[in-house]
């Protein structure tokens, strides 16, 4: 079913799995279906999602990015993967390298709500920014951390890109607690 002319775009959201395995077939990607489901849940109004996979390279994962705001205009892109200290883990970097700023606030929620559980939380390096109206935020690549971190930080997302200008994210979370 197509909009008709003047009717509002639905909302796109990037899900990046970032992971060399998973690009090679050794095993498949969990992390990108994982964001998609609690996105599912998290957002009340029409969306469509635009998933990649993309190998634990910088130039990629940043072209990636790049293509999925200014190309296809994702209003949120969500990276999972390559967020911990092994060398092959560059996203935060290539994140960093795309972004007009950071919003460090973000990581520091993830790494808060997931630490009391997870002793070693304090190595990963998840960070957020914005491109434009854009907010591009990283994940941890375990499915079972994703929930976690996206409870965490979810109440600011809507907020986060209306003020950057994007559009509205009808979050079906709101009114939870917590979340």
């Amino acid at each position: 079913m197509s909009a008709g002319p003047g009717a509002p775009r639905p909302l796109h959201v990037g899900v990046v799995t970032v992971s060399d395995r998973a690009t090679r077939g050794e095993y498949a990607d969990e992390g990108g279906p994982a964001v998609r489901r609690y996105l599912e849940d998290a957002i009340a109004g029409p969306w469509r999602c635009l998933a990649r996979l993309v190998p634990d390279e910088r130039g990629e994962i940043s072209r990636t990015l790049v293509d999925l705001v200014d190309a296809h205009g994702c209003a949120l892109v969500v990276t999972t993967g390559g967020t911990g200290p092994a060398p092959r883990d560059v996203t935060p970097e290539a994140t960093a390298d795309v972004c007009d700023r950071l919003l460090p606030g973000f990581g520091e929620a993830m790494r808060a709500a997931s630490l009391p559980t997870v002793p070693t939380a304090l190595l990963s390096r998840q960070v957020a920014g914005h491109r434009g109206a854009a907010l591009l935020l990283n994940l941890p690549g375990r499915p079972t951390a994703i929930a976690m971190h996206l409870d965490a930080v979810w109440p600011a997302v809507p907020h986060c890109v209306r003020l950057l200008g994007g559009p509205d994210i009808p979050s079906a979370r709101a009114s939870r607690p917590g979340g």
